[in-house]
Parts: C-alpha cells; structure tokens; sequence
C-alpha cells in the first residue's frame, strides 16, 4: 500500500520547483492533488493524473483572504477534505534594510506569512472536524541564520517557524501535526534565469558552504515533505527540520 493511499493534499505554490516535485511525490504514493498557485498549474495536474492520482488546480493569491476561502472551499467541495497541507508558496524581494522600499516588506511578508495563516487557518478548520491532518510550512534556513539583502525573506521565514510551533500546540489534541521544512540552497529553474556563468558561480559558491559539498535537490525537500505527510511521523510535532546538506548547526 502506499504511504498517501487514499489521502487529499493541497500544495501551494505547487506549480513549479519544490512545490511541484512535492505534488508529483505525494501522487506518486497515492494522494490526490490540489495544486493553489498565483500561475497556473494546469501542466502538473496532468503529470499528477498520469500517476493515477485526481488532481485540481486553483489560480490563487494566498494574500487575500477571500482568495484563500475560494480555494478551500473548492478543493473540499471536489474532494470532500483536506488531509494534509504544505505551506509552500513564497516570493522574494532582495534590497539592503537601507535600500528596501516599503511595498517590497510587505509583499514579502503578506506572502510567506500572513498567506500561511490564510492558508492554515481556513484548512485547520476542516481538519479539526475530522480530527486528523498534516500541516508542513516550508521555512528556510533564512529563518534560522541572518541572510544579507534579504530582512523581509528572513524575518517572514522566522515567523513561519514561530506560527509553526504555536500551531502545534494549538491542534495537537485535534491530532493535527504541524511541522516545518527549513531549505538550505535548492537548485530549480528559477536558478537558471540568471545569465549561465552567474548561475554556475551561485551554485559553486553554495555548494562549498555546505558539509555534504552539494546543494540540494527538489527532491531531496520532497522526500522529506512526504515524511511529514506520512503516519510515519505520527509522533513528530513542532519541529523545524533543516534540509540544508550540513550548513546550519555544523559549520
């Protein structure tokens, strides 16, 4: 039997990166999908559904509060519940605390925190019904360890980490874990926008930081991702688990 069997998972920022090498995993062991994204991902739900998997895609900006209902809403009325949610979608905005403009915090922060409570807290409310769900934050070790240029991306994946444990606490007796994902250096598409020669230092420079002597993979988060999302972590709540190849904690 496979570890998702007959599990519904929403993943948001599931279009692309590590959020859809999450949604193809989960598929892959059995869970149906509903991918919420600010683009469309409509491509991913028919690599979902070559795995056998149902799948739904719902264009969302996880910003907005009503956005977020809509998308609840219509991932239950298709499917009936929510098992399992992974808090994935975030953006960036890089500029020194002297540089920053104002508009670049808050999209940062409306985003990567404030979309995490939308999201937690319009799909706890469902799981607390069935007394039963697996939430996973995707945090970063941006959040553990200060990052240059990036205060709004630093301190929103602080917080994540934060709302994370008061999550825990808060529905654990519902027999909801919550837990959180700290990335170290991942490398998607989106590494290879930048010109071929800046893209090959990025990676060489962030591969030496860590012990393991590589950066990581989507799948390598994924794999963890479905840890999480498994009964297998039963007993695991209101942890902050570094994938990061050794960076943070050893060196």
């Amino acid at each position: 039997m496979r570890r998702l069997s007959e599990k519904v998972a929403l993943i948001t920022g599931g279009a692309r990166g590590i959020g859809r090498q999450i949604a193809l995993t989960f598929a892959e062991e059995g869970a149906d999908i509903i991918i919420g994204d600010i683009i469309d991902g409509t491509s991913v739900i028919h690599e979902v559904q070559q795995l056998t998997s149902e799948a739904l895609a719902v264009v969302v900006n996880i910003a907005v509060k009503e956005e977020v209902e809509r998308l609840i809403n219509r991932a239950v009325d298709y499917f009936g519940r929510i098992d399992i949610l992974v808090n994935n979608a975030a953006i960036t905005r890089h500029a020194s605390v002297l540089e920053m403009i104002e508009t670049d915090w808050s999209a940062v922060l409306d985003v990567n925190l404030k979309g995490v409570f939308l999201c937690t807290q319009a799909t706890a409310k469902h799981m607390v019904q069935h007394r039963y769900g697996k939430i996973i934050n995707m945090a970063s070790i941006a959040g553990l360890n200060a990052v240059g240029v990036s205060a709004n991306y630093c301190v929103s994946k602080a917080g994540v980490i934060q709302f994370t444990k008061v999550c825990a606490r808060e529905f654990g007796a519902y027999g909801i874990n919550v837990n959180a994902i700290a990335p170290g250096v991942v490398v998607t598409d989106m590494t290879y926008a930048r010109p071929p020669e800046e893209a090959k230092r990025f990676i060489e420079e962030r591969r030496s930081l860590a012990v393991l002597g590589r950066t990581g993979t989507t799948q390598d988060i994924a794999n963890l991702a479905l840890f999480l999302a498994s009964d297998e972590s039963s007993f695991i709540t209101g942890q902050v688990i570094a994938a990061d190849g050794g960076r943070t904690g050893l060196t």
